[in-house]
């Protein structure tokens, strides 16, 4: 165990819990053990987030958790305070939640009834979302933004996708052209579209499944954003599941169930959702892996790109 993870730990009266290292890329995960139960100890990356962002994901994660909806609960250090600092990086302890992921990412979904877990988690996204429009926030409450600006401006939450350095001429003239559309198409939907605080990053690994309850965790990169933004995501990388068209109709039918959806412009946040990654990867472009996975992103990104276009902007 490191220095910094025992100095982390003592914050909280915990400096004898085993610490098991779970995780690491905006977070330093470490799962602890204690007799009241487990938890997850985050050592945040410096620089990704302002303080204020970390601490309004923890108000965000109290607040939903007292409302029933299924994520982890913020733990106070011995201080009372919810973030703490160990040299240059803040540190916090949220609720270890039983289940195991949805899936892997690329790995084929191996659920009993895929389905009905898709049904599942269009109703508890709906609910989150119905719980933060009921959240009255705290004073000085600040999350990244997912609007217009945070997807297709000139400084993406994610990065300027169309900048991606390995991109070839004609990709980033792809790119280009659907981010001039693709804006445009957002100006003119932007009033119709539902919009508030979203998780924006339900893949897979991030919906515990546990019985019949399923869990949100990783609200890291959540925020303001359209709602399509949110659903688009969690069918993003099901595409290639045989059952895909059923897995939709269920996931939309169980957000339907809690909550109305208008989907026209789904195929867009599909498509805004894919060159986000494009986008992502760049920073992180020297890790291991990271050149094959930033070739299948731009693939990604290139076919659901085109095929916008050519359906709703043909030449």
């Amino acid at each position: 165990m490191s220095d910094d993870v025992e100095r982390a730990l003592a914050l909280w009266g915990l400096a004898a819990a085993p610490a098991c290292f779970i995780a690491g890329r905006e977070n330093r995960v470490y799962r602890v053990s204690t007799p009241q139960g487990d938890f997850a100890l985050r050592l945040k990356r410096p620089g990704y987030r302002s303080d204020a962002e970390l601490l309004a994901e923890l108000q965000w994660l109290e607040a939903m958790y007292a409302a029933g909806v299924e994520v982890p609960r913020p733990q106070p250090a011995l201080s009372g305070n919810l973030l703490e600092t160990i040299g240059a990086q803040r540190v916090d302890l949220i609720g270890w939640l039983p289940g195991t992921p949805l899936g892997r990412s690329r790995a084929p979904l191996a659920l009993a009834d895929a389905p009905g877990v898709f049904r599942k988690l269009g109703a508890a996204m709906a609910e989150l979302h119905e719980g933060c429009d009921s959240w009255i926030k705290p004073a000085g409450f600040e999350r990244c933004a997912w609007d217009i600006e945070g997807l297709v401006g000139e400084a993406p939450v994610w990065g300027a996708f169309w900048k991606n350095p390995t991109l070839d001429a004609e990709t980033r003239a792809l790119f280009e052209t659907f981010r001039e559309i693709a804006r445009k198409d957002l100006d003119r939907l932007a009033d119709s579209l539902d919009y508030g605080l979203i998780h924006a990053d339900l893949v897979r690994e991030n919906v515990l499944v546990d019985g019949q309850e399923l869990r949100m965790i990783d609200f890291d990169d959540g925020g303001w954003g359209f709602r399509l933004f949110d659903v688009a995501t969690a069918l993003f990388k099901n595409r290639h599941e045989p059952g895909y068209d059923t897995l939709k109709t269920a996931l939309l039918a169980g957000y339907r169930s809690r909550r109305s959806l208008d989907t026209t412009a789904l195929d867009l946040f599909v498509a805004l959702r894919a060159v986000s990654y494009v986008g992502w990867i760049v920073p992180r472009i020297e890790e291991d892996g990271s050149g094959d996975r930033n070739l299948r992103y731009i693939e990604d990104a290139r076919g659901l790109c085109s095929g916008y276009l050519r359906q709703t902007h043909p030449a």
